[in-house]
């Protein structure tokens, strides 16, 4: 008998149960959509992780003194670049390069009259293309001008944690480079919200100029920070830069933490993916069989007039066959739909976003992003789980006997 003809009776018993063969259908292609949701899901968030970090702090490069310590963001003169400037005016002449500014960060502390907070400053070049993401994004007062020497930037969370708005004064206390205490009053010029928590609580703008004389680091910086046109072109510009006397670190160097945690929840999302393919075999091989015994006698009977056990055997394959790609066409669909919705709808994060840490830029909800490799991976799998799932009623019918399957009623 020709594949053809297998194909021919594989379709038609399963229209005999029409019911049982499209709920299958439908098992699998709502745990492949639910698969392809949750992954998208999944690598829409991360990479919005790395670019809201990428665009709000690190850049795609930062050069840096090799000595210089993030963690403890110091502000000795022999941890900061001495000159800044110079090496951004290099930069800059780079067809590749967007943005490239100077940045001092410091640790500070900041009070009101009823409450005092760790925050972190950084000094900024209010002109700089860099720090479009926090202009566009300013809800009350104004941006920063360079020669400000006693405006600063705050987010909106913080200010409405504080109960302070624009135009009130706080103070600014922290450790100068000089390792004495220092402090000064300030004035909330704006309020910004970015949507990130992580930066909207915690950090503070203040000018460039105006940071280096409070922290006595003279004209020196934490680091020149560089946005790229692509980022596809990290390498070749990290390559164009690299120089004596400065430690370079690519995006992928800043975000290592990120990257790291996606590497670690990757096995998750195995098992858990695993875990949804094994229901949908389950459910394919409960299908199967049922179809086995309700049709022992035809078995019987095709074995009686020559048809091999390969060959039933391939049938109840082909059968297996057009439900998972059926369920998997299917499933596609469905799935695409719930990534396109997710992606323009999201999921709210709420409380989440801020207990993340700020090492996480999660923004207020999470979006689903396209991954075709990893759905085209997804959709294989799933088929393939279909197809192994198939192979015991497969084998279990092939295996009758003629005279025991006609017996059987």
């Amino acid at each position: 008998m020709t594949s053809a003809k297998l194909w021919t009776i594989a379709y038609r018993d399963l229209m005999r149960n029409r019911r049982r063969s499209f709920l299958t259908l439908l098992a699998v292609a709502l745990g492949l959509a639910m698969l392809m949701t949750f992954n998208g899901l999944i690598a829409g968030t991360w990479d919005e992780v790395i670019q809201n970090s990428i665009r709000l702090k690190t850049g795609h490069l930062q050069l840096r003194a090799p000595s210089y310590d993030e963690k403890k963001v110091s502000l000795q003169w022999q941890d900061l670049l001495n000159n800044p400037d110079g090496l951004v005016a290099g930069i800059q002449r780079m067809s590749e390069v967007k943005a490239a500014t100077p940045v001092l960060w410091v640790s500070t502390i900041l009070s009101t009259a009823d409450e005092s907070l760790g925050l972190q400053v950084f000094g900024i070049d209010p002109a700089s293309s860099f720090y479009d993401p926090i202009r566009e994004s300013l809800v009350a007062g104004e941006f920063l001008s360079a020669d400000d020497r006693n405006g600063i930037l705050i987010g909106q969370p913080l200010a409405n944690s504080l109960g302070v708005g624009v135009g009130q004064r706080v103070n600014l206390a922290l450790v100068n480079a000089d390792g004495n205490a220092d402090e000064d009053i300030f004035t909330v010029r704006g309020l910004f919200s970015t949507g990130i928590l992580s930066y909207d609580e915690s950090a503070v703008f203040m000018p460039l100029s105006k940071a280096q004389a409070l922290a006595r680091t003279g004209e020196r910086a934490s680091a020149v920070v560089v946005l790229l046109n692509r980022q596809a072109d990290t390498d070749r510009v990290a390559a164009a830069i690299q120089g004596e006397g400065v430690r370079l670190l690519t995006w992928r160097d800043s975000n290592q933490l990120v990257l790291q945690t996606v590497d670690t929840a990757k096995g998750f999302y195995v098992i858990l993916d695993g875990i949804v393919m094994l229901i949908v075999a389950v459910i394919i091989a409960n299908t199967l069989l049922m179809a086995v015994f309700e049709r022992i006698r035809e078995i019987g009977i095709l074995a009686a007039l020559g048809m091999k056990g390969r060959q039933i055997m391939l049938m109840f394959l082909f059968e297996a066959l057009i439900l998972g790609l059926s369920g998997v066409a299917l499933g596609i669909v469905i799935g695409s739909v719930g990534v396109a919705y997710l992606s323009q709808v999201g999921t709210p994060l709420g409380a989440a976003a801020s207990a993340a840490g700020s090492n996480f830029a999660l923004g207020s909800a999470m979006y689903a992003a396209f991954a075709p490799v990893t759905f085209m991976w997804l959709s294989v799998w799933t088929l393939i789980f279909v197809l192994l799932a198939s192979l015991y009623p497969a084998r279990f019918a092939a295996r009758q006997e003629p005279v025991d399957a006609l017996r059987s009623l």
